[in-house]
């Protein structure tokens, strides 16, 4: 019988950031936005660690937590732990190329499309970034509409306003 994955799990809660944090031994795996819960965060955990076991924790996010709210206070501008997160070989490339991209920098999903190789890959882009489990630590929310314009953002357009003036990044 193979050994269950036991997921550790915490909310933060940092001045005006509250976010859902999860993370295995290999790395986080989870990262939701204020506009998330708890049964958000049970529904990506299962999916990509069937029979996981989910343990309230903060002991083990400590690292995690710790650069967050230093990316909060803008004090951190990259983040240096591990990913423990699964998807198509698709999406994990997009979310590979989201990982690029530069604090305080934006690309629009055609950008992303022609890094990955797949210029036609627009639209499968955009649903790849809308699943990236680890919304703001791999950084989906610096991808803007070709004209700079706001889009979609699994985590409410609200926080990636937040975001994007967090790095002082222009958009429409």
């Amino acid at each position: 019988m193979d050994k269950k994955t036991i997921v550790y799990y915490q909310m933060i809660i940092h001045n005006q950031w509250k976010v859902y944090i999860a993370a295995t031994e290999n790395g986080l795996c989870y990262l939701g936005t204020e506009h998330s819960s708890i049964d958000e965060l049970i529904k990506t955990c299962n999916k990509q660690f069937p029979n996981c076991e989910l343990r309230e924790s903060s002991d083990e996010l400590t690292l995690y937590k710790e650069q967050l709210i230093e990316y909060f206070d803008g004090s951190r501008t990259q983040f240096t732990f591990n990913f423990d997160v699964r998807g198509t070989i698709f999406q994990m490339n997009v979310w590979k190329a989201l990982s690029s991209i530069p604090y305080g920098s934006s690309f629009c999903y055609s950008d992303i499309a022609n890094k990955i190789g797949n210029p036609n890959a627009v639209r499968a882009v955009g649903m790849a970034i809308g699943s990236n489990p680890v919304a703001i630590a791999i950084p989906c929310h610096r991808v803007l509409g070709k004209n700079g314009s706001l889009t979609g953002f699994s985590g409410g357009l609200d926080v990636k306003e937040k975001l994007l003036t967090l790095e002082k990044i222009q958009y429409k």
